[in-house]
Formats: C-alpha cells, structure tokens, sequence
C-alpha cells in the first residue's frame, strides 16, 4: 500500500530533472501522475521512465491554451486533481544593467504568470483537503549576484501560497512551498555553465550540509507535502537546501 493510493497528482515541467523526480516518487506511492512539459520526445521519454501510472501533455504553463488542454486532459480522464506541483520555471543570468525585456518578460510568463493560471485552471477539478505545492527557490531568500529577476519570480510565488492558503481555507486546501538550494539538475549546471563535478566544487563549501543536492531530495519533500503526513501544514515554506539559505 502506497501513502497515495488512488490519487490523481499533476505535475508540471515533469519531464525532466526535479519535476521527473517528484513524478517518479508520487507514482511509486501509488498515484496516477500528469506531467507537462514543452518537448515531446523527452515528455515521452519521462512518461515511459515513469511507468505505467503516467500521462504526458505536451505544453508551455506560460500559455493559458495549454494550461486548459492540459486540465481538460485530467478531467476527461480521472475527473479530478488530489496532488497538484507546480513545478515548471526558467532560470536565466541577469546580471543588473544587462537585462533585457525579453528576458525578463520569458521568467515572469513562465515562473509567475504559468504558475498562477495553472492553480486557478486546476482549481474546478482540485478536490476539498487537495495539497498543492509550489516549487520557489533559496535565491527568494538570498541576494545571488546576477539572478535578480529568477528571484523576484520565485518571491512571488512565496507570496502566493500565503495569500492562497486563505483563499482556499473553506475548502481545506493545503498550499506549501518547497524550496530547493543547489539540485544537481541539467538546468542548474547549464545555468552554472559546468558539470556535476563543478557544481560539487562550487558548493561543498557553501553549503552546511557539505554537497549539492540530488533531484530525489526533493521529491521526498514533494511526496511528504502530497501526503497525510503534512496533514496540518499549510502556508509553508520547506528549505530543502543543506541549510545554504539558513545559516
């Protein structure tokens, strides 16, 4: 028996590094997973990594045609959401003086405006007690030179599970934040411009915990926050980080 056994979970940007994790360990608890991503060869690659308890739908969360092709998947095929991650975001340098509109615009579409119209699209099919996550960042929390805009966007999204959390209190709905320091993840070592080996160099000294951290790290808290185990948690913010945003 799984702690999520005949539940339906939905995750976003679920093709690939943390969101393909989280993806991976809300199956083998025993949900039925949705995963969105923007490129269908890896989108079937993830679904077919997944298992048999998976469903992929090819979209961009910072097109709202896409968030509701994607909803009106789920509720033809299962009528409902129990688990819902919002997970999907872009990460670009910008460092102050060199940003460009087009960069900011492409961060808060997709970071911001995705995850809103994602939680509003979902909010028909979400069921009273549903846990919804958001996926933010230790940079919220830090002043990393050169990631400014990355970080208002995941700021934001801070702001969003508080004010949601009472927006959706009459329904029991559970809003947290999972916040995840350096994940060895294909977008941080492109954004980091190096390797696996690099990114270890960079941040054993940086963080407490003495290593970067593993996609998997944070599907735990995923799966933990999806569960009855986070029955009386709302509106909070889990640092999965090694203690980098802490000390």
């Amino acid at each position: 028996m799984g702690k999520l056994d005949g539940r339906v979970a939905v995750v976003t940007g679920g093709s690939a590094g943390i969101g393909l994790a989280a993806a991976k360990r809300l199956a083998a608890d025993g949900a039925h997973v949705f995963i969105s991503g923007r490129r269908e060869q890896e989108l079937k690659d993830a679904v077919a990594a997944i298992g048999g308890n998976a469903t992929g739908v090819r979209g961009d969360v910072a097109r709202l045609a896409d968030v509701d092709r994607l909803f009106a998947t789920v509720k033809e095929s299962k009528g409902r959401v129990d688990v819902l991650f919002a997970n999907a975001g872009v990460a670009e340098n910008t460092p102050l003086g060199t940003i460009t509109e087009e960069q900011f615009d492409r961060m808060f579409d997709i970071n911001v405006k995705g995850t809103l119209f994602t939680i509003q699209g979902a909010l028909p099919l979400l069921v009273d007690g549903a846990s919804v996550i958001l996926c933010s960042s230790v940079v919220a929390s830090k002043g990393f030179a050169g990631r400014s805009v990355y970080s208002a966007t995941k700021a934001a999204l801070r702001s969003f599970a508080r004010t949601w959390t009472t927006d959706l209190k009459a329904r029991h709905i559970r809003v947290n934040v999972v916040s995840p320091g350096p994940i060895d993840t294909p977008g941080l070592q492109g954004l980091a411009g190096t390797n696996s080996d690099g990114l270890a160099a960079t941040f054993r000294d940086r963080v407490p915990l003495g290593r970067v951290g593993r996609p998997d790290d944070i599907a735990s808290a995923v799966s933990f926050l999806a569960s009855d185990d986070a029955s009386f948690i709302t509106g909070a913010e889990l640092f999965v980080d090694g203690g980098l945003a802490q000390v």
